[in-house]
């Protein structure tokens, strides 16, 4: 754990609200059978006796009721948290006849490390004349964006009929397992004027790239500047991504934050920063996080220290440490470029989950080049604990340039966790990484 606050650092804020880790390496994967979600939150603009409106929370299903004291307490910051990154872009709100509907993320990390996630759909109720957008906000332990997309589609359907016929959907949801990965769990919900109806929700068959959407990153990125990205990233650098639409900073940041795997960001980790919380940038300790562009010269004239700074909108890199392109081995660092220019430009692969798989397969092959070799490393006591022998696996690296890479990487929060992990469990000497 990073022992900061990522949202301390600013006043006024809800007390403890969670800076979004991803937390340990195992909780990348869920197992079927749990609740989809823990509840739904309608969070809408109320105006303020000063004209300016502040988001609120106007509807939980389910209610919760028979909590111990500790638990309430937990879930009532858990609630003060949540319209803050429901509307991150602050106050400038007023009533409109039109808006374009936005799906993002927001992940919360608890006190005791385990990690929840807020899935938005923002949109403009139905009706007629100047409105405000509301978001429903679906809160879940499980980590599928695509499937939380899906559900969102059927919410925003029926939000557009009636409040109240999204109720009898999400009270039908709540009773069916999580699927395991590649399986399909079947839906029933009724519709006024349209019957019964069937939804289809398929978890897809690789657990750790659920919550992904590589083909976002390369849409907006070129692979030199995502490599880039990727090498600060491994040696838990400062990360600043912008763009204006919110759907955009939480795809890219998941995506980035994905590219580690196997081994997981383990700090200050903000999809969409609020508007209040601009000042996390201003943090000592590394931190992966979004802001919409609007606000660019306010996280500019800040003090911040050394930060990779990336506009998402134009494609390039607007701040850098200036050694992006010396961090990662040369002959490493072309094969992925020739990898990831293959992706780019084939036009067999059709499916984001094919993109996904392909990029995926890229970077772990990456890591197994690099440090693959580390289970020769772990001596085996008699009690079965293992100690991992840093010295030796350094030096077993016949490359210069993996080795002085290597020799950064090892003093990195991922990799302590991923090797703490290892010496737990007691891995075969055959094992291949």
């Amino acid at each position: 754990s990073e022992g900061k606050d990522g949202a301390s650092a600013a006043e006024n804020t809800p007390p403890r609200v969670p800076e979004g880790k991803l937390g340990e390496r195992s909780s990348v994967f869920y197992s079927a059978g749990q609740f989809f979600f823990e509840y739904l939150v309608v969070v809408s603009l109320k105006k303020m006796p000063d004209g300016h409106y502040e988001p609120k929370i106007t509807y939980q299903f389910p209610k919760r009721e028979n909590l111990l004291k500790g638990q309430k307490e937990e879930e009532e910051r858990l609630l003060q948290a949540i319209p803050l990154f429901c509307f991150p872009d602050g106050n400038n709100w007023a009533p409109v006849t039109e808006f374009t509907s936005e799906t993002f993320s927001f992940v919360l990390t608890n006190v005791d490390g385990s990690r929840k996630i807020g899935y938005c759909r923002r949109l403009l109720p139905s009706g007629r004349g100047v409105r405000l957008p509301e978001v429903f906000c679906i809160i879940s332990c499980l980590g599928c964006f695509g499937l939380f997309s899906k559900i969102l589609d059927e919410v925003e359907k029926r939000r557009q009929i009636s409040m109240a016929v999204i109720y009898p959907f999400m009270q039908g949801l709540r009773e069916s397992p999580f699927p395991a990965p590649g399986k399909t769990v079947t839906i029933k919900s009724f519709i006024p004027e349209s019957g019964t109806e069937l939804i289809e929700l398929t978890r897809p068959v690789d657990a750790h790239l659920e919550h992904v959407e590589f083909q976002a990153l390369l849409q907006r990125l070129s692979p030199h500047l995502i490599l880039h990205i990727f090498a600060s990233a491994m040696l838990e650098r400062r990360l600043i991504f912008l763009a204006e639409e919110l759907s955009v900073l939480s795809q890219c940041i998941h995506a980035v934050a994905a590219l580690l795997y196997p081994f997981t960001w383990a700090h200050t980790y903000i999809p969409v920063v609020p508007e209040c919380l601009l000042d996390t940038v201003c943090c000592p300790t590394p931190f992966m996080v979004g802001i919409q562009m609007r606000h660019l010269e306010r996280v500019l004239e800040q003090p911040m220290e050394e930060a990779l700074i990336v506009d998402l909108c134009e494609g390039k890199i607007i701040r850098a440490v200036g050694d992006e392109e010396e961090i990662l081995p040369g002959k490493l660092q072309n094969e992925m470029l020739i990898s990831l220019n293959r992706h780019n430009n084939n036009n067999n692969v059709h499916t984001s989950e094919q993109v996904n798989t392909l990029v995926s397969e890229a970077f772990v092959h990456f890591f197994v080049r690099l440090v693959g070799h580390y289970t020769s490393h772990i001596k085996w006591g008699r009690s079965g604990s293992g100690s991992f022998q840093e010295r030796a696996f350094c030096k077993a690296i016949a490359s210069k340039s993996c080795r002085r890479l290597v020799k950064k990487f090892v003093k990195t929060n991922m990799f302590s966790l991923f090797i703490e992990e290892a010496e737990k469990s007691r891995i075969p000497q055959e094992g291949n990484g």
